[in-house]
């Protein structure tokens, strides 16, 4: 006895399958359209419109960066909105031009549920949707407290396209699935901090000091947030004494508080952090650093964002020991070294941060150091000075303390303060130097080109600096003698960081 197989023509079983969804599609459409929803015909119809364009994410992102109150909830509504960004160009330049699905009728909907101006792009999948994920996945790869928060309003704004009729169930999944995709695809550009570890080597041996028992914290009046932070750090550690001054008093205290305490803490920007640096390295007391300035370099590449990351280290004693860069005049130099625990560099950058400083109590900092931008590389002559052995023109010499890796199309974090390296880079002379240094900065971290070169070395000799050229260090500017050593003080000082969590 045979039996016959029968086989049906080619595509059958998935044009079965896709008949199969569809009619689940229709159904759940159908279920959602004629079922009461107490409460909800007032609610959900705003908030779908509130989302169009993303005005709703704008918002809440504002929302998060403003009365967050923390770098991580600034940073969650970065990430946020660039996972949204990512999501719309990918929906609206590819899925929807690809599937082209009709929008749902709307005869079952009822006429208060139905939006007042009806979407007129394809259906699926559903762009809403997608920025909504999208924005809630980033936000919450960030900061999953602040995540939590932003997820049901994500979901109420999903559900309310199938509620008021926009779209199928099945677009509104699929454009869900595309979002949180786009927040993971922009986490892998730029990783979170969770990602990257704090320097954990070499180990130093530091004194635990639970409460800030023997701690003087230092505290900048005029950095950043600084002040604001200063009764969060007595709060956190309310055996520590707190010393609250202005600039001009800084060094003049920690010089004093470094003399009677076994760990000194300071409270500001990444210039008051370079002070008290070379104060604690010289009087041999470890630092604990409490963020309050504006960037906060130093601070975050320790693995140090707010104050209790702080608090936690001084409590077990865990710290590192760091390098300092050093530049140091030439023979003949009046002045003694000095030390840059970020960045050192000659050429357009020092310039911009002395037009920065000087507009940003009238007009801000972002838009004082566009204008401050614009100025320099409008009208600037390239810096001339010898190094190598050879007169060049350049616009921008940088040397980083420890070698600062990519973060994005940019360098921007260090995974070792103690590689006993310079992360020296050149910006050419020549035309067009806002290209230049546009070029300079996606060329990557070790490039030789026309236009810009990257290498790593302990030391650079600079010499035939033209009198009046300024130089900058950690955010300070100051006048550039004629001849320069740059080089490195290894392991010179030793700063609190917290354990991984």
């Amino acid at each position: 006895m045979s039996h016959e197989i029968t086989q049906g023509p080619p595509g059958a079983k998935p044009a079965r399958i896709l008949e199969l969804l569809s009619g689940w599609d229709r159904r759940v459409f159908h279920a959602v359209a004629t079922r009461h929803w107490p409460g909800t015909d007032p609610v959900l119809p705003r908030l779908s419109h509130s989302a169009n364009h993303g005005l709703l994410w704008f918002a809440t992102a504002a929302a998060i960066g403003t009365l967050g109150g923390s770098t991580r909830a600034r940073r969650a509504a970065v990430r946020g909105v660039a996972s949204l960004a990512l999501a719309s160009a990918t929906i609206n330049t590819v899925a929807k031009r690809s599937v082209r699905r009709t929008r749902p009728v709307l005869d079952a909907v009822p006429l208060m549920r139905q939006l007042k101006r009806q979407p007129i792009t394809t259906s699926f999948p559903s762009g809403h949707s997608a920025s909504a994920a999208a924005f809630a996945t980033g936000v919450a790869l960030e900061s999953r407290a602040l995540g939590a928060i932003v997820a049901p309003l994500a979901a109420a704004v999903a559900v309310s396209r199938v509620y008021t009729g926009a779209h199928y169930p099945s677009d509104v999944i699929v454009g869900a699935a595309l979002g949180v995709g786009a927040a993971f695809a922009v986490r892998g550009l730029v990783p979170t901090r969770e990602q990257l570890p704090a320097p954990g080597r070499p180990h130093a041996d530091a004194p635990a000091l639970p409460g800030g028992k023997d701690l003087v914290v230092v505290v900048n009046r005029s950095s950043g947030s600084a002040a604001a932070r200063a009764g969060l750090v007595q709060d956190a550690l309310p055996l520590a004494e707190v010393l609250e001054c202005e600039p001009q008093d800084i060094t003049a205290t920690l010089e004093q508080a470094a003399r009677r305490c076994r760990a000194l803490g300071i409270c500001g920007g990444d210039g008051t952090v370079n002070v008290a640096a070379e104060v604690a390295a010289r009087h041999r007391v470890p630092l604990a650093v409490f963020p309050g300035g504006t960037l906060n370099h130093f601070a975050y590449d320790l693995g140090i964002e707010e104050v209790h990351d702080t608090c936690r280290a001084l409590a077990t004693g865990d710290a590192v020991k760091v390098d300092l860069g050093r530049f140091t005049p030439g023979p003949g130099g009046a002045d003694g070294p000095g030390y840059f625990l970020n960045t050192f560099s000659l050429g357009v950058y020092p310039e911009l941060v002395r037009i920065r400083e000087r507009w940003s109590p009238r007009i801000g900092g972002w838009p004082a150091g566009v204008l401050a931008a614009l100025k320099v590389l409008r009208g600037e002559h390239p810096l001339e000075a010898e190094f190598h052995g050879r007169r060049r023109a350049l616009w921008l010499l940088f040397a980083g303390n420890c070698i600062y890796q990519r973060m994005g199309p940019t360098p921007g974090r260090r995974y070792d303060l103690a590689d006993g390296l310079l992360d020296v880079r050149v910006v050419h002379g020549g035309r067009l130097p806002g290209l230049r240094l546009l070029a300079a900065a996606l060329a990557g971290p070790l490039s030789r080109s026309a236009v810009h070169a990257a290498v790593r070395q302990r030391r650079l000799r600079i010499s035939g600096i033209v009198p009046g050229t300024l130089l900058a260090y950690d955010g300070e500017v100051a006048t550039a003698p004629d001849e320069l050593l740059i080089d490195k003080a290894d392991e010179a000082l030793t700063v609190y960081r917290p354990l991984l969590l």
